[in-house]
């Protein structure tokens, strides 16, 4: 199975399931063969009433600050950088043709995987690349709660570089002391109202 198929899928399975998702279940059956991660994420996606995986997925990723989607703010917390970081995302996505739909913020990371299996290793992984040490925060946050969707976090991270020490030292003062708290500078590039609902949810 290539890289540009995985990174698809990831995409698609950390999407909020809807009533289509889970009447795909053939389907993500047949994509998921062979990747353990996936095939066991897909059995108990399917397990389950569209009610319950729907209130899991609220529980696991909006409800919690900790495992957010939105890469970002692991890095920069709601300040100016992150601001800034938002921008350089849409750029790039722009750059290759992609258009975000429904004001969606472009850290959000089905749509950075979703440019990974489009754009291709080079240009198209560097986002995952450049947010690793937010990415491995968000697997060791669904770890900790024992959510399935850690399983996906696991495929991923398995085809992004190894982490390096200082990539690891760097995780640990994140992991320790949080993103920066500063809230200025993100309506100076046209982001600012988007970030509400992080004053609505928990750390």
């Amino acid at each position: 199975m290539n890289r540009s198929h995985l990174f698809q899928l990831a995409s698609v399975l950390l999407t909020y399931p809807d009533e289509e998702l889970l009447a795909a279940g053939g389907e993500l059956r047949a994509a998921a063969a062979g990747v353990d991660g996936f095939e066991r994420f897909v059995e108990w996606l399917l397990t389950g009433t569209l009610t319950e995986v729907q209130r899991h997925y609220v529980e696991t990723f909006d409800l919690r600050r900790r495992s957010g989607l939105y890469l970002t703010y692991y890095l920069h917390g709601d300040t100016r950088k992150r601001g800034m970081a938002l921008l350089m995302l849409k750029q790039r996505y722009r750059a290759h043709g992609l258009r975000l739909n429904g004001g969606e913020l472009p850290d959000l990371l089905p749509i950075v995987l979703e440019f990974a299996a489009t754009a291709g290793p080079g240009d198209g992984e560097a986002p995952l690349r450049q947010h690793r040490q937010g990415i491995e925060l968000l697997r060791a946050a669904l770890h900790e709660t024992r959510t399935p969707y850690a399983l996906i976090l696991d495929v991923v991270c398995d085809l992004l570089p190894q982490l390096t020490d200082d990539d690891r030292a760097a995780l640990m003062s994140l992991a320790f002391d949080g993103p920066p708290v500063e809230t200025v500078g993100l309506d100076e590039v046209g982001l600012g109202p988007n970030l509400a609902p992080y004053a609505e949810v928990c750390r």
